[in-house]
Formats: structure tokens, sequence, C-alpha cells
């Protein structure tokens, strides 16, 4: 006899004591057959918590019986309560495990009965059918012998029970008489696949068979003589998916697929149009709506056309092959789980496993009733997706691909006049090709849908109690409400509009650690150190002009503002903490110069971009701290210059008495020295400013454009956009850098440092050579600030250069500070991704709050 094993879940024996089923499941285990591991046995775990082997109470006086069968039954509770556990957390994980007990009774069959269906995974029995006469024989040859009226017991059970087993639900039941003969075939999971040469993923077709072809052909498949679709390096394609119904070549699609499929070129995926179409071609009482009667309308005409006996041919062999879909796929590389497939979604916990259950979520999603037009409520199953494989599904129309959390969506829309998307794995490249035409005729298109939803304003409402943010490169952060508060607060009343407020640039860390050198605390070493001790070598340094960090969000014309905000405008400029850089009027003249100049130079064009959105550094200091600058700097260097040379002159015409007064002489000297210093730092800051010409804007950052990020570019491509720029407008400014490449170089950038701080210059800003920079799988620093001993002047005050103080200082803790900047980085470039993928405005707002929350975290604001 053959007996097939599934590839994971419960294999049931049952049969009463002797029947050989530890022997069986030995003999497996010696041919390796099984794995020690997969075989869970009633006496391993009596042994386990009582370190009992075996309890005969056989011919002992009836009080000691009794006594010891209630031990005996008291361990058998513990054990099968353990026993239990430990199948649940292998059923869990997707493993085969084979029960070994007698299971005579219904209401232990049962029980795993339902621990299978909990978990999602098949059950199968083996009955070990063995007559009481051998049974009897077997019992005087063991060691420890149960006893004839045991035995005798069991099988009287075992006959009456047996009748009934193969009702019970189990996918297979083999019942046997002897072990002689046996074979097993252990399946692998059918819906387990290696990459192999790699797979190309495409979003719901709906029966846009042109647009299909046009996909693959981007893809690099061609069409052989036989008319099949091959790739040169043998990759696959996968369909996740409703190839059909609602587009205009369902049926000519399906036949696509099913060939394609059935030569093992592409696999297709289970969904809800695709199951809909199945029972509807299995003679079941469907309704077929929503775009799915289109593909009965399209069987109607092929009966004209080829006939009836060709039509029904069709039906049957689209029924089979779409009943046969799986609700989804795990692709493995290098062994490895690492791409999962579905249609509408799944949970982790249903990853690798089948059932109707899980086919039922994955056909529909994660639903919670219908809304009053009789559509699903989908639920964002997503947000709870733990594992790090990667997720692509559809289901859903998004007008981009739409990552979240380890997920991506690629149904793109085609059939409503969208676009039908692939993605290459393991490349993660998306290929899109733009549809005809809204074939769908529907009275509610979803990405019209979305797009005028798309700016609706967030409800405060989810995050107010604190929240978590999901980011691509940091995981996941947490926003408690003590601080989420505030910044709503902040949002609420001080801040340009939301839908202009897409991103708050992070905070900078200094140095990690202080420098080693007597008389500086920070210098460049330490920072090139910190990165060549995560593994980069190369690193560019960029002069940090002192002026007031800014966001420019500049719009090609007020059409492209309108369409991606809402608000007429050419632009916006505002602060780290979201606020109008400039009073409205000098902001328009700011925006409009930059917006005519870019025209002029036909920026928006030759990049094809409706909006640029720099990350920049405007000149001079005093256009922000014009306040800070009267009533704090300029009111202490006055009076400190004027109280030192007071003393200082009061002291030297002492000295002349007092030779003891030269060292207290000295030291004021000095001081009235580091007034002098801090008096000339903040000044050369500072300028008058006639008009808009004398404003200077240095963009260091390109963060993105209408249609891309550039996250993956590195720093010296933003220093040649900074340059471009400069060329583009008179309001834009260089800003000088130099690359770290060895020991010379970077001594070349130490002098460089040491010669513009001495000039007072603030310093100069060292970042790894790519935007974003990891070690181990751990986001590095973006950037580290290293200032000039003259500039630290009017941070840690102008005395703070001597050795106590100094001393002091070196003490400093910056890891909070680290950690906050590592934080607001991720946030900033998912709240950027979110937006130029044209997710919601909420989605959005999402990371954008969550940055003016951490801001509220106090740190030491002179870091």
């Amino acid at each position: 006899m053959q007996i097939v094993l599934p590839y994971a879940g419960i294999v049931l024996l049952i049969g009463p004591s002797n029947s050989g089923k530890s022997t069986l499941l030995k003999r497996m285990i010696e041919k390796r057959e099984i794995l020690p591991s997969e075989v869970i046995s009633s006496d391993d775990f009596r042994v386990l918590v009582s370190d009992i082997e075996f309890i005969d109470w056989r011919d002992r006086p009836k009080d000691e019986a009794d006594s010891l069968l209630g031990d005996y039954q008291s361990i058998s509770k513990e054990a099968f309560s353990m026993m239990d556990s430990v199948i649940d957390a292998r059923c869990r994980l997707n493993k085969l495990t084979f029960v070994d007990a007698t299971h005579l009774h219904p209401d232990d069959r049962k029980r795993y009965l339902s621990l299978a269906r909990k978990n999602n995974v098949p059950i199968i029995s083996i009955v070990m059918d063995i007559h009481e006469d051998e049974l009897l024989i077997r019992d005087e040859q063991r060691d420890n012998p149960r006893g004839k009226r045991r035995i005798r017991q069991q099988y009287q059970t075992f006959k009456k029970e047996k009748r009934f087993i193969k009702k019970e639900g189990y996918m297979s039941v083999y019942t046997i008489k002897e072990t002689d003969n046996l074979e097993f075939n252990r399946r692998s999971n059918p819906i387990e696949k290696d990459i192999e040469s790699g797979i190309d993923i495409i979003g719901d077709i709906h029966g846009c068979y042109e647009e299909m072809i046009l996909v693959l052909e981007k893809l690099g498949y061609h069409q052989n003589q036989d008319g099949l679709y091959l790739h040169p390096e043998g990759r696959k394609f996968v369909s996740i998916g409703d190839i059909m119904s609602r587009g205009p070549q369902s049926l000519k699609t399906m036949l696509f697929f099913c060939e394609h499929v059935s030569k093992n070129l592409a696999y297709m995926i289970d969904s809800n149009h695709g199951w809909k179409i199945a029972r509807w071609l299995d003679g079941r009482n469907v309704t077929l709506n929503h775009g799915d009667e289109k593909v009965e309308e399209e069987f109607n005409v092929y009966e004209k056309e080829a006939g009836s006996e060709k039509a029904e041919e069709a039906k049957k062999t689209l029924k089979a092959f779409l009943l046969q879909a799986p609700s989804h796929y795990v692709f493995t590389k290098n062994g490895v789980q690492t791409l999962i497939c579905t249609h509408a979604g799944i949970k982790d916990e249903f990853i690798g496993k089948q059932s109707e259950a899980i086919s039922d979520f994955c056909r529909y999603g994660d639903t919670d009733g219908f809304d009053e037009k009789g559509k699903p409520i989908r639920k964002d199953w997503y947000i709870s997706h733990k594992k790090k494989a990667l997720i692509v599904w559809g289901h859903d129309p998004k007008p981009a691909p739409l990552l979240i959390n380890q997920t991506i969506n690629i149904d793109q829309g085609v059939v409503f006049g969208g676009a039908l998307t692939a993605f290459r794995y393991p490349e993660g490249e998306f290929i899109s090709v733009k549809a005809k035409q809204d074939y769908s005729g529907a009275s509610e298109n979803p990405l019209k849908e979305w797009e005028k939803n798309r700016l609706n304003p967030p409800n405060i409402g989810k995050f107010i109690n604190g929240y978590s943010v999901l980011t691509e490169d940091f995981g996941e952060i947490k926003l408690h409400q003590d601080i989420v508060k505030p910044a709503i607060d902040t949002i609420s009343h001080y801040t340009v509009p939301i839908e202009q407020l897409i991103y708050i640039p992070p905070t900078m860390s200094p140095t990690p650690s202080p420098s080693s050198l007597d008389d500086y605390l920070e210098h460049p070493i330490e920072a090139m150190n910190y990165y060549r001790s995560h593994g980069i070598q190369t690193m560019i340094a960029e002069k940090k002009h002192m002026g007031s960090r800014a966001i420019l969000f500049v719009f090609k014309d007020a059409e492209s503002a309108k369409k991606h905000t809402g608000i007429e405008s050419n632009g916006v400029i505002y602060t780290r903490t979201g606020r109008r850089f400039f009073d409205g009027a000098t902001e328009e003249k700011v925006i409009s110069k930059i917006n005519q100049d870019l025209l002029v130079q036909g920026y928006f064009d030759k990049y094809e971009t409706d909006y640029i959105l720099l990350d920049a550094e405007i000149m001079p200091w005093n256009l922000k701290a014009k306040e800070l600058i009267s009533s704090q700097y300029a009111h202490v260097s006055e009076n400190a210059i004027l109280d030192r040379t007071m003393l200082k002159e009061k002291i030297e015409a002492a000295v002349g008495e007092n030779v003891d007064l030269k060292g207290w002489l000295n030291e004021y000297e000095q001081k009235l020295e580091n007034a002098h210093t801090f008096n000339e730092v903040f000044q050369k800051y500072c300028w008058e400013i006639e008009d808009v010409d004398s404003i200077q804007i240095a963009p260091f950052h390109v963060l993105a454009h209408s249609n891309e990020t550039f996250f993956d570019k590195p720093h010296t491509w933003h220093m040649e956009m900074n340059r471009e720029y400069a060329a583009l407008s008179s309001l834009f400014v260089e800003t000088d850098y130099k690359l770290i490449t060895d020991d010379a170089s970077a001594e070349e950038v130490i002098k460089w440092w040491q010669d513009i701080t001495r000039e007072g210059h603030e310093g100069i800003v060292i970042k790894p050579e790519f935007y974003i920079a990891m070690n181990k799988g751990k986001l590095l620093q973006p950037a580290i600030k290293v200032r000039g001993r003259k500039y630290l002047n009017i941070i840690y005050g102008m005395d703070y250069l001597s050795p106590k103080n100094l001393e002091r200082l070196k003490n400093r803790n910056t890891a909070k500070k680290q950690k906050l900047a590592l934080r607001e980085f991720a946030l900033g470039i998912e709240s950027i991704k979110r937006y130029v993928n044209g997710e919601t405005i909420e989605r959005v707002h999402e990371c954008v709050l969550a940055t003016l929350a951490l801001e509220s975290d106090p740190v030491d604001p002179r870091l």
C-alpha cells in the first residue's frame, strides 16, 4: 500500500497498544523517511513530565491500584497537554507531525482535527487494524506488558469506533493490517517554488490582453513559433489573479495563461473574479456582475464563431485550470522564503498553507462588512505583516505601486484606464504600460476615487493617543501621546497647510565621540572614524553654510500645484518646524523668481517633473535669527567686551604694584580675546537685506521630482545638481565640497576645515558616499556635522575652550541626538516616498507628524 504524506500538518496514528504504531515510526526514522523530531509520542511525554516510563497497577491491592491508576491519569493529562502545545506550535510553523498514541476515543481525535483546522493544515489518519489475537501475543513479548484485560478493552473500543473514523473529516484515511509492504510518498509543498532564473509578477490584467503582451515584451519575453512567450534567461511570469472580467479580451487572456501554466512557463494565483468565473463554468448558481458578465458575452460570441463543441471544451479546460489555482505562491531563493505572491492579501500565519479559510482571505482580503453602496469595507491587513518576506499583491487599484510594511500593491487599474504593472524579482524593478483606454464602463472609477480622496484631511483620532510608523529603513517608530499632542497643536495653528507640508528634515548629530585632541571639542577625524568603523571608505565633506534650514517646494505652475496639493500657488518655503520661512510677500517674490528662472532655463521640461523638493540652507542667518542676534548675541558680546576691557585695564594698573596679579591679567586678556572672537563670529553670518537679491539659497539635497525620489543617488550627484541650480538662478549658490577616499584626501579635508573655520565659517558636514548608508542591516548616520572652534563660541559660550569647561563638555552624551537623527531621517525618506507614490495625505502626515513630535522630545539644543 502507498501512503501519501502531506508536506505539513498532522498524521494521526490510531490503534490499540501493540498494533505497531511506534515500531512503524521507528522503521521510518531508520530509513530516513521522516525525522525523529517529527514524531510526538505520548509515552515519551509521560516520561518527560514524570520521569516514569511505565506504571503497572496489575496484581496490586485495590488501594494501591487505585492510587497508581490516579497517578497514571494525572501524568497522562499533563503529558497530553504538553503534547498538544508542541503539536500546535509545529502546526503554526507549517511542520509535519506524527502523533503516536492510541486515539481510540472520539474526543481524542476531535482535539487534533480541531487543531489542524485552527492552524489551516491537513490531517490524515493511519488506522492500525490488527487482530486481537496478534495484539495479545505482542503484549506478552513486551518488556512492560499492558495486560490482557487492558488490551481486550482497547480492542473492543477500537472495533466500535473504526467505522466512524472515515466520516470525521480527515483529508485521507489509510487502514492497514500489516506494515511490511508499506510505501510512503511524501509530498512537497505545491505552492512553494524556487525563483530559479527570476520571476516577473504581473498585476491585475482584467482581460487587457494587448497591454499584457506589451508588458511581457518590455520584460524581455519573445514569442516563439508555437505562440508561447519565453524569456531568453529562462525567467517565468506570475499573475496575481483577476486575469479576466471587466476588460475586452478575458477569454483570450485566460486561454493564454492556461497554456503557459500547463507548460510550466508561468504561474497564476486564485482571485475573487477567477473564483466566480470558475464556479460559473462549473454550472453553479452565481450572479455574474461587476464585469464578470462580459466573460459570458465573450463565450457566447466564441460559441457562435467556433461552435458549441469547442466552446464546451474551452469551458471544461478553463474550469479545471481556475479551480486548481492556489491561494498564493511562496517563492524561495537559495532555499529561503523571500517572496509571497497573493491576490488580495494574506496573514503571516497563512503563508505556505492551504485551506478554504486561507483561500477566502487571499481572494478578498480582510473585510469588515459593506458600505452603503454594497461595496466591501477593506481593512489594512498589511499593517500586521511582521515577517521579513516581501508580499506582492493586487486587487485594490492604486495609481502607483504602493509599498507599505514590506508589501507591494501592483494593481494600477489598467482596466480603469490606469496602467498594467509588473515587478521584476529579485531585481526589485517596476515595469509599466499605460492603458490604451478605460475599458471598464464602470460608473465609479477607483483610480479617480483615490485621486479625489487623496488630499482629504487626516483623521486626527488615529494619532492623538500615540501611534507607530512603519518605515522601510528603520523599522517601527513608536510615538507616545505626550509628544504627539503638542505636534498636532503645532500643525493645527502654526505650520503651512498640511497639503504642502510633506517633509520635515531631520536633525543632525555631531561626532559620536569628542575630539581626542586637547584643544578641540569637535574634529573631522572622529566623523571619518565613525564611518570607517562601519565599513564606509568613501565619504564626502561639504561646507556647512551658516544660515537657516529650509524646505523649498517649487512647482512648474499653479495647475501643477493644484494637482499635487489642491492649492493654486507656485510653491512654498518652510522651516524645520513646518512654519512659513518668509512673510507672504517675500515668499511670493522668492518663489516666483526661482519658478521663472527654472522655467526659462527649461528645467521642468528637461526632467519631466511638475515640481522640485529641495533641502537647503538659506542665508543670511539674520533672516530668521534677527531677534536672537539682537536680544542675545549682540547684547552679550557688547557687555562682555565692555566689562572685560574695564577689568583688564584695572588689573593692568594694579600689576605694577602686585606682580602676583600677572596670571589674572593673562586670564582676562584671553577672556577679552574670546569676547571679540564671539562678536566676530556671529556678525560674519549676517548682512543687510535690501531686497530678494540679497538672499542666498544653498540646496544640498534634491529630495524629489513629481515622478521620482533621489535617495539612491550618491552625494556627489546632489552636489552636481547644486551647481546646476546655481547656474540656473542667481538666488542659488554653490556649496564647496571634497571627497574622502584615503588618508591623503582625509588630511586634505582636515586642513580645509581648519582653514575655513579659522576664518570664522561654521564648519563642514561629513556624509557617507550614498544618501542611505547601512551596515549589517542597520541605518548609519546620514550626516555628521563638525563645527569649528570659533563657531562653537556662540554655541557653548565664549569661554568654552578653557581647560575645565572643555573637559566637562567632552563628557557630553550624544546618544539621544544620534538616535533622534536616525529616526527622523527614516521618517523623512518614508514621507517623501509615500508622497511621490501618490499615497494619501494621511499616510504622508503619519510621518511628518511623527518627526515634529520627536522634535518636541527634549534633547540638548547645543548638540
